[in-house]
Order: C-alpha cells, then structure tokens, then sequence
C-alpha cells in the first residue's frame, strides 16, 4: 500500500513539472500561416535532444478538437528525429480546400507530439510530451499585399462600450489573438482579462470592465511572426479607435 501511494504521489508529481519541460521535440515557429495560393507548406521540427532519438507524430485538429484528415494533412503522420538533427513536417492542403470560405480566414489547430525511444530501465515513467498551435487557412484572395503589413490590419479593430464593457469589433478578415490589455502603455495587466481571439468579421466583449481601462486603452496581439504589438486607443464617447502614432511598431 505504502509502495502504491509513493509511486502515484511520483507520478503526480512528474506530471506537475511537465508543463513547466522543454519539449525535446521543438518547432521553429509558434503559429503556421497557410497560404491558399500554395499546395503546402513545411514546418521545421528539431530534436533538441543530442543523446536519444525521438519520433514525431503530427496531425490537425478542427476548432472544436476533432482530429481531421482533411481538407488539411500532414505528411509525414510520423518520423524519426536522430539527436540533435532537424527535420520538416509539410502541411498538405487537399481538393476540398477549395471549398473552404475564400473571403475570411478559417482556423485550425496543428499539432506535434514526441514520442522517447523505450527505457532500459526498470520501474521508468516516461512522458511525450505535446505542441499544439495555431494553423490559419489564408485563402489566396486575401493574401495581404507587403503595403498590407506595413500597415496592419488590426488597426482597424475598434471598440464599443456596451454596458460595463467594451466590445472588440473585427471588421477585417482575419482572426486577431489578444493576448493583453492595459489602461496605460506601462502598467500592467487589468484585472479581468484573458486571452481571446476575435474571429473575421466578428466581435468578441472583453473580460475587463471598461472603467479598468479607462479612455485610452492599450491591448497587444500576436502578429504572424510570433511578435506582440500594441495598439493604443482613444475613446470618444462608446466607441474607441486605433491612434497609429501612438501604437507600437509591427515588428
């Protein structure tokens, strides 16, 4: 009995400390851009581990968390990393992507899990990790044009006061990842908030009651590199704007 208790209360707590592990399985991005202009696009994966092989086992989830096998694939499903060496992952867009919206953005979610090479050894638990992100399906129509970037698109995202809180409204068609609001370009983090992600077109209340972020609010998104801008608002009257002068730089 004694024996049973020590060997769970191990397991729990190998399981607290790995989410704070470094996955020996790595990828060189943290959210993938597909462009619908291309048949693929590649990921590259390395084993971040120099002593022990590692196999990676790939695949994409829908928004809901289904698996799918369409109209996105990826090949290979599964591969074998050698230590320390690198390899890619290709995403393979199907004939039914033609069939996904081509005036907005559609998300998935693309996922990479490593699986270690069998321990010798006796009474071992070993855990594989898992990477999981962002994959956005960018139809070919909307592709943006380098003036684009230059000047993103989500500084066209607005706010609304409705209430005790401000609805962020997306009139791109885009998704756009928030993943911090402010009431001052130096504070910190008003009390309320979460991260969310606002879809095409579509409107999302943030978690913050308006009060908190007073009339100049300033929220940070994820760009398609990784990097955390920020957008500087003014308010007039319910509704607020993007001040472009004030914002921080794309990259």
């Amino acid at each position: 009995m004694m024996l049973t208790t020590r060997f769970t209360l191990l397991v729990l707590a190998l399981l607290a400390l790995s989410d704070s592990t470094y996955a020996a399985v790595g990828l060189d991005r943290t959210r993938v851009i597909f462009d619908g202009g291309k048949e693929a696009t590649s990921v590259n994966i390395t084993n971040n581990n120099t002593q022990l092989p590692y196999l990676a086992q790939g695949w994409i989830e829908d928004e809901s968390g289904n698996k799918i096998t369409s109209p996105l694939i990826v090949l290979p499903p599964v591969q074998r990393l050698e230590p320390g060496k690198q390899s890619q992952v290709k995403v393979q867009a199907l004939p039914a992507a033609k069939s996904l919206p081509q005036d907005r953005e559609t998300v998935y979610y693309f996922n990479l899990r490593e699986i270690p090479p069998r321990s010798e050894k006796a009474n071992t638990l070993q855990i594989a990790l898992q990477t999981r992100i962002k994959l956005f399906y960018r139809p070919q129509a909307i592709t943006p044009s380098q003036q684009d970037l230059s000047n993103p698109w989500q500084q066209k995202l607005t706010l609304t006061r409705e209430g005790e809180h401000y609805k962020v409204n997306n009139p791109t068609p885009y998704y756009v990842t928030l993943v911090d609001a402010r009431s001052t370009k130096g504070g910190k983090t008003v009390p309320g908030f979460e991260p969310l992600m606002v879809p095409p077109k579509g409107a999302l209340t943030l978690g913050p009651t308006a009060q908190a972020l007073g009339k100049a609010p300033y929220l940070a998104y994820v760009n398609d590199y990784g990097g955390r801008p920020v957008l500087a608002f003014t308010c007039t009257g319910n509704t607020c704007t993007v001040d472009v002068q004030a914002s921080t730089p794309t990259q």
